[in-house]
């Protein structure tokens, strides 16, 4: 075992491996962060090594964004597919979904607007403000009839736009810069805004065609969203419950698994669980305490012999109550205690039954009072 290491989920970690770790869960306080970071790092080894005892292979994937899996990462994913089942949720519970939830199934108000676009020669308040002169002539051409808004945009926007007239199409709320949507917000179907509008494009002149109000999406539209949220919602949880189980099975076994500095899996890794039934364990545990620890062998011999049982017994029953009690902090206890042992698994059992026979040492606090 490592010289320094603590278990969590059933999972023994080097302290090394840890420190690395922390680094990548900040949390409010230090202990937090090394909680998460152990948590983290007990999963993968624990889904990792399931992986290996189900014979998966994954090839990595990509997403969207070209982004490619690591080959643990794969293997992670194919465990979870393998093992994760959910049933697909049934037209009557997307309807439930549908009717719940209106807002969320209505499609956005929309706008058509278009504009002419003056850009400033340069960064000069002079270019600046020569921008805004030929944008007020522009509207004082279409306020006079000159021209249409199409014509003058097809001549003077310097918006790619402008070879559709300075159409901009139908437009969500948040598609355009803030400035140039609440002044179109503020007109009516047909009107040009009387004064330009500064952006960090240049100056507009704007137009708004119409307006289309937001309508309710009937269900046979939705409903295929709906299934596909609902069964990520349901897959989601679904694979919290497996790691879950996966990390109360670790812990019950005390340690499934340990980890070497690099974060691979030590080979012969010790399942102090496995220790409950293996009856030479128990059979060694009265020979070894008399020939290392008589005190302890005493102690044992008495306790066994109040309740009827023979040695080995009363310690199997011992450790069986630690293993379904004991907490992470209790356990990287056991572990550094029998660590350096020639025989982990009596050592494991001896301190067990130190902490069940033994009384604790009491420990005073001396008040040191000044006087006033």
């Amino acid at each position: 075992m490592s010289a320094r290491a603590i278990v969590i989920d059933g999972v023994e970690i080097p302290e090394t491996l840890l420190a690395q770790e922390v680094q990548n869960h900040p949390g409010a306080s230090a202990a937090e962060a090394r909680h998460a970071a152990g948590h983290a790092l007990a999963i993968r080894a624990l889904l990792l090594n399931r992986a290996l005892e189900l014979g998966l292979d994954a090839q990595p994937e990509r997403d969207e964004q070209g982004r490619e899996e690591t080959p643990e990462e794969a293997l992670v994913r194919a465990v979870l597919d393998h093992e994760v089942e959910i049933a697909p949720p049934t037209q009557a519970e997307c309807l439930r979904v549908y009717a719940a939830n209106p807002a969320r199934f209505r499609a956005p108000a929309l706008k058509e607007a278009a504009h002419i676009l003056i850009e400033p020669a340069d960064a000069t308040s002079a270019a600046d403000a020569a921008a805004r002169e030929r944008a007020e002539r522009a509207i004082a051409a279409l306020q006079a009839g000159v021209c249409t808004f199409a014509e003058l945009a097809r001549d003077l926007s310097d918006c790619p736009s402008a070879e559709v007239g300075g159409s901009l199409g139908q437009l969500r709320p948040g598609d355009l810069v803030p400035e140039v949507e609440d002044v179109l917000d503020a007109l009516q179907p047909g009107d040009i805004a009387i004064d330009p509008v500064r952006s960090r494009f240049g100056w507009h002149v704007l137009k708004l065609a119409r307006r289309i109000d937001g309508q309710d999406l009937p269900f046979e539209f939705v409903e295929d969203r709906i299934r596909l949220g609902l069964e990520a919602r349901a897959w989601t949880a679904a694979a919290t419950r497996y790691v879950a189980d996966l990390a109360a099975d670790a812990r019950s076994r005390g340690v499934a698994l340990s980890l070497t500095a690099d974060g691979g899996v030590r080979d012969g890794s010790a399942t102090l669980g496995d220790f409950l039934g293996d009856g030479q364990a128990g059979e060694r545990l009265l020979s070894w305490l008399q020939a290392t620890d008589a005190d302890l062998a005493r102690r044992l011999s008495e306790a066994a012999d109040a309740v009827g049982d023979a040695p080995a017994d009363f310690a199997r029953q011992a450790m069986a109550a630690f293993v379904a009690e004991a907490d992470d902090e209790r356990w990287t206890n056991l572990i550094s205690a029998a660590r350096d042992a020639a025989d982990p698994a009596v050592a494991c059992l001896a301190a067990v039954l130190r902490s069940k026979l033994v009384p604790a040492k009491q420990t005073f606090t001396v008040i040191r009072r000044v006087a006033s």
